[in-house]
């Protein structure tokens, strides 16, 4: 099988020159992925609400690989404010807890003091095929 790329919107996709997503074999690689709404270039201030619109926008990503979350087999998670961690475990739970993927925790600065967490996942391609 041959590399796939997949947009994710991000206007920082095409100035850092990375995709939202790379299938490649099996596996889909889907890059750190911020609370940002991209039809509205918006972001919530509250970290539960873009922990969310992380996973949707992760979600996204997945779908359009053909792929899903019950696929995720490793999970990263990245905050600026590791007391910010916790609040944001039910959104996880939501929609990792049945693949209960390997996961780690970083604290670490983001790209815009405005994003309060990231996350990336790596996925298993699943049943269906990768978009050709």
């Amino acid at each position: 099988m041959s590399r796939c790329w997949i947009d994710g919107g991000s206007e920082f996709e095409e100035k850092i020159s990375y995709a939202r997503a790379v299938v490649d074999g099996d596996l889909v690689f889907v890059s750190g992925t911020t609370g940002y709404d991209y039809a509205t270039m918006q972001i919530s201030p509250d970290v539960v609400a873009q922990a969310d619109q992380c996973m949707r926008n992760i979600g996204e990503a997945l779908e359009a690989a053909g792929s899903d979350f019950d696929e995720v087999v490793r999970v990263r998670y990245i905050f600026p404010d590791r007391s910010d961690f916790e609040p944001c475990w039910p959104v996880f739970r939501r929609y990792l807890g049945r693949a209960r993927p390997a996961a780690t925790m970083l604290v670490a600065g983001l790209l815009d003091e405005a994003m309060r967490v990231e996350v990336e996942v790596t996925a298993r391609l699943g049943s269906a095929q990768a978009p050709s």
